[in-house]
């Protein structure tokens, strides 16, 4: 099992609509292969900073997720609103 973590800065004018579209997209995120389910958080002091956390059966299958024209869609509409680039971390239970 692996847990991916991506931390996204947003510009403001883009947060309502981000959250549309995530609350839009999250049950197709959800039901791709090997996806075990995703989340977003929003950060308790930076309104600008969003965290997904997915968890998925393992690395495989998130590349194959990375790699989709769903992903590729969905990154060409978010990436152009970052403040800063994206981090990410996929992380296994010790």
């Amino acid at each position: 099992m692996l847990t991916r973590v991506v931390k996204m800065h947003l510009s403001a004018d883009f947060i309502a609509e981000f959250k549309i579209l995530f609350q839009s997209l999250q049950v197709k995120i959800a039901a791709f292969e090997g996806c075990q389910g995703v989340q977003l958080l929003q950060d308790e002091h930076n309104p600008e900073v969003f965290f997904t956390i997915s968890t998925w059966d393992d690395a495989t299958k998130l590349e194959n997720y990375r790699k989709s024209p769903f992903f590729q869609q969905t990154w060409a509409v978010v990436k152009p609103n970052f403040k800063s680039k994206a981090e990410a971390w996929s992380l296994l239970v010790p």
